[in-house]
């Protein structure tokens, strides 16, 4: 036989030993497994491997120490040093060993999960919970990973919202005083960076279908400030609600499902709500044209809309209409065309149950109360009630563009439309 042989009969022989249980038995054959092949780093490792299952640590790190040099870019073989290093109590050789591991992959889970419970250990728990953070991100099904893992997973995890939290909870203390004395205006946006670095929540950016206006802050709700004219449009509340109670009591035939798609239109999102009344709009304007037929059935609506000032994209806005929410729809996630208008909600009829989402901040409708959104940011409503929700939607400049840009951006679209090459032909 020869010695390849041999060694190959010594380490199976070692091995089914100490499947066996037999661990004295299969540390004698691995040494002799070992003698014949003193530099083989597998054998070094399983030797060590037993030793450590001996309850002999130091032995161990002597093994996968010589392992690891014999083969420096093998990760398990430093991560064996390293648990080595863990059972001897040797928190910086630990340290070192799963440093390997990460200059070979800096993504590898068990390496950062380890370095996580490591850094615990060492009562740094700012830069455990962050470890803990990164080997989550990374992390397998937990349904493939060993008991030990899975479980030191999920403590890593809970570790690490209890530090965040504990963490927020200071800040916010630490904050309270700073910003107590100052209107909400002033205080939104440092609220929400803070708010994002502790992740408490996103920030999501502006997807404009047709014109992106580059530069414009990306409010997702914008500050009353900018619509002095908004408290007209409350004070006229009770009047547009009364008319939309007159048309929702005599049925009016001008209501329309807002969804509609062409038939054929592939399954998407908007499948549940195409064609359905569930979702509906009774328009006053609709593209920048007036709907005369339904203006008259409103008339004290219609002559408050000609004071305000909405939107005037020529062929294009204003849009205005009454938005019908039936009890238990919800409007899925979406964006809107362009960023350079803005839209203004007026709410009318307000159930229990009912909410409203710009990005990273949700809202309530109050009955008689308005706000305004950027709708090219990721927004969505819902009505959880068993009543019908409805508000009035219109749409208006968006308050950072200058009157001169207006302007310019008017006469790009005129030129568009009389080019015959409309770029946005499904806008309107």
């Amino acid at each position: 036989m020869t010695m390849d042989g041999r060694v190959a009969q010594l380490v199976n022989a070692a091995r089914q030993a100490q499947q066996a249980g037999r661990l004295d038995e299969a540390a004698q054959l691995m040494e002799q497994a070992l003698a014949l092949a003193p530099d083989d780093p597998r054998i070094l490792n399983a030797l060590g491997t037993i030793r450590l299952g001996l309850g002999q640590p130091q032995a161990a790190h002597g093994l996968f120490t010589r392992a690891a040099a014999a083969d420096p870019g093998e990760p398990i073989l430093w991560l064996n040093v390293a648990r080595a290093c863990r059972d001897m109590g040797d928190h910086g050789g630990e340290q070192e060993a799963l440093d390997r591991v990460l200059a070979i992959d800096a993504r590898h889970f068990v390496a950062l999960i380890r370095k996580g419970h490591l850094a615990e250990r060492r009562g740094e728990d700012s830069r455990a919970a962050a470890l803990y953070g990164r080997a989550a991100a990374v992390a397998p099904p937990e349904t493939q990973l060993p008991a030990e893992l899975a479980a030191l997973l999920a403590h890593g995890r809970d570790f690490a919202s209890a530090r965040q939290s504990a963490f927020g909870a200071v800040i916010d203390t630490a904050m309270a005083e700073a910003m107590q004395d100052r209107p909400p205006a002033e205080t939104r946006r440092v609220r929400a960076a803070i708010d994002r670095m502790l992740g408490r929540r996103q920030i999501y950016a502006n997807d404009c279908a047709a014109m992106h206006v580059p530069f414009l802050p990306a409010d997702e709700f914008f500050d009353r400030s900018h619509f002095p004219w908004l408290d007209e449009l409350e004070t006229a509340a009770p009047a547009v609600r009364a008319e939309l109670q007159d048309l929702l009591a005599h049925g009016d035939t001008g209501f329309a499902p807002y969804v509609q798609f062409p038939s054929g239109y592939p399954e998407s999102k908007w499948s549940e709500l195409d064609h359905s009344k569930r979702w509906s709009a009774y328009f006053l304007w609709r593209h920048g044209k007036r709907v005369d037929e339904h203006c008259a059935r409103c008339p004290q609506t219609a002559a408050l809309l000609d004071r305000l000032p909405l939107a005037d994209h020529a062929g294009r806005a204003p849009t205005v209409f009454f938005s019908l929410l039936h009890p238990r729809t919800r409007i899925p996630p979406h964006t809107g065309v362009t960023n350079a208008r803005s839209i203004v909600h007026l709410a009318l009829i307000v159930p229990e149950g009912c909410g409203f989402r710009v990005g990273g901040e949700t809202r309530q409708w109050v009955e008689g109360e308005a706000f305004v959104f950027d709708d090219t940011i990721e927004h969505e409503a819902w009505n959880d009630s068993d009543q019908l929700r409805a508000v009035l939607i219109l749409d208006t400049w968006n308050p950072h563009i200058r009157a001169d840009e207006r302007a310019l951006i008017n006469h790009f679209f005129a030129a568009a439309d009389t080019s015959g090459m409309d770029p946005f032909p499904e806008e309107h």
